[in-house]
């Protein structure tokens, strides 16, 4: 078998064994579906009436700001899910599973891409059941089937770039506990976006901030394709943002996996010093 043969099928066993951690602990699962639903549930039906009435739509209304923060809710999803990717990886990392499958036959790609394609399956599950969720409490798209496919594409590569980055930061975090703050700052950015509120009602600094991060832009071309409002270079700008952070977190993700271990490298170091 070629090397592309081998490392798809070690891909496979380590994307099996990913998914079946994910269904011996399903807090994880559990806790990237319910909090976007509360965020929701929250957003609607506590400050929707007062939200709505500021967006200046047919009826300025709830029914109008469900429209319009579900897509941020959505990304919201994504950008949760990069916590539990780090965390994964760095119990790995300090357990020594990944120093085990350093020694062994198996192709280096093969356990990074087990995480994050188990990660992605998972983040477009919760994805989908957040999105029923909204269509219940009054989330009314008009896109049509080829929008949809647009939109679900895009969420799909943006949550492949986030994932990976989770990856890159789990293998260089220094502990468990700090893979699971490093992707905090992710998780706030699209609160800081476009995804509750506009950003023209925003102060002048946080606006320029707001309207230039990544977030914004795929939030907006989602909303945009969705609801058949303009998306205009929103979407170029999504698709560049994901294909930038994605090629540069996998890069880094595997520099990481192959350098040294630590406990090798500081070993090394001490001999030579010796010599």
């Amino acid at each position: 078998m070629s090397s592309i043969t081998y490392a798809a099928r070690d891909s496979r066993t380590m994307l099996r064994r990913n998914l079946r951690r994910m269904a011996r602990y399903p807090s994880l699962t559990l806790y990237l579906v319910g909090g976007p639903i509360i965020f929701l549930l929250l957003f609607v039906y506590v400050f929707g009436e007062t939200l709505g009435a500021g967006l200046g739509g047919p009826s300025g209304d709830r029914a109008d700001y469900v429209n319009y923060v579900v897509p941020g809710i959505v990304v919201l999803t994504v950008a949760a899910a990069v916590q539990g990717t780090a965390i994964s990886v760095a119990m790995d990392m300090y357990e020594g599973i990944i120093a085990r499958f350093r020694t062994m036959a198996i192709s280096r790609t093969a356990v990074l891409t087990g995480h994050v394609v188990s990660s992605l399956i998972q983040t477009m599950g919760s994805m989908a059941v957040i999105t029923g969720v909204a269509l219940l409490v009054g989330f009314r798209p008009n896109a049509t089937p080829v929008e949809w496919l647009a939109a679900i594409g895009l969420l799909a590569l943006f949550c492949l770039a986030l994932i990976w980055l989770a990856a890159a930061l789990g293998l260089n975090a220094k502990s468990v506990e700090t893979a699971s703050n490093a992707p905090t700052i992710l998780v706030l950015l699209p609160l800081l976006g476009s995804g509750f509120v506009p950003t023209d009602s925003m102060p002048t600094a946080l606006r320029w901030f707001a309207e230039y991060q990544p977030f914004t832009s795929v939030i907006e071309t989602v909303r945009g394709l969705l609801l058949g409002t303009a998306v205009g270079i929103n979407g170029v700008l999504a698709v560049g943002w994901s294909i930038g952070i994605g090629l540069a977190s996998f890069l880094w993700a595997r520099h990481l996996f192959n350098r040294p271990p630590r406990a090798l490298s500081m070993l090394a170091t001490s001999s030579a010093r010796q010599v």
